[in-house]
């Protein structure tokens, strides 16, 4: 268990990132469908990169890196666009993608200040810190604003065991390990990735339509993806 900076640090990065950054995804959510906020937080990636550059310190990006995100990005769009566009477009809109850039924005703050710590913790442990300070402090948000509302059922109990094991452990420590060993540009993508799982689940489980927009457009992002792997390595 890391002492001093090194647990107080993993705390502060994990209020920034899920503690800022998942909190203004969920209350996006509130104003626009799943659909349009998946389209819109793909700009993530650009955001990244570009609070990294600003940062004082940071690495500047090879901008052929640039070409990837922006073939992924299309993809993306390509992918998600027309079904969340078909929701159209009012007052809330606006808001929710005001929302999601800012989620955007500390997310990447977050995860940046987090891969330049020079302290090596190991990021399953990284992750448990993170997360177990935020369910902390939004625990006690919600006591203070009287929002804690409990029911239990075996789909409640499932739904939390299931985020637990593949959001929290899995995919969260699977994500913070690869921030610390990968090229950001290489990590920033998994934007581009998640809306594949998406439809790729949907078609499992609820047989949801797919064709060949859809796969053209998962063709086109594992492009992008395979781009900026080969120009980051390249640079």
């Amino acid at each position: 268990m890391p002492k001093g900076p090194a647990l107080w640090w993993p705390v502060l990065t994990g209020l920034i990132t899920l503690g800022c950054g998942n909190y203004c995804l969920s209350l996006a959510e509130t104003y626009i469908p799943s659909g349009l906020a998946a389209l819109f937080i793909t700009i993530g990636p650009f955001w990244m990169v570009g609070t990294e550059m600003a940062v004082p310190g940071g690495d500047r990006i090879n901008p052929r890196a640039f070409l990837g995100m922006l073939v992924g990005l299309a993809g993306a769009a390509w992918l998600v666009g027309p079904d969340a566009l078909s929701a159209g477009f009012d007052g809330n809109t606006v808001k929710g993608f005001l929302i999601l850039q800012l989620s955007c924005f500390t997310w990447s703050l977050g995860s940046i200040l987090q891969k330049r710590r020079p302290e090596r913790t190991n990021p399953i442990l990284v992750g448990a810190i993170q997360q177990f300070a935020v369910g902390v402090v939004v625990g006690l948000l919600c006591l203070i604003q009287g929002e804690w509302q409990v029911t239990l059922s075996p789909r409640v109990l499932g739904a939390v065991v299931y985020l637990a094991l593949f959001g929290s452990i899995l995919a969260y420590s699977a994500y913070l390990y690869a921030l610390q060993n990968l090229p950001l540009a290489i990590v920033s993508i998994y934007t581009y990735v998640n809306p594949i799982v998406a439809v790729t689940l949907g078609w499992l489980f609820y047989r949801e339509a797919f064709g060949l927009r859809e796969l053209g457009a998962m063709l086109v992002i594992f492009l992008g993806v395979w781009l900026v792997k080969k120009l980051s390595v390249s640079s």
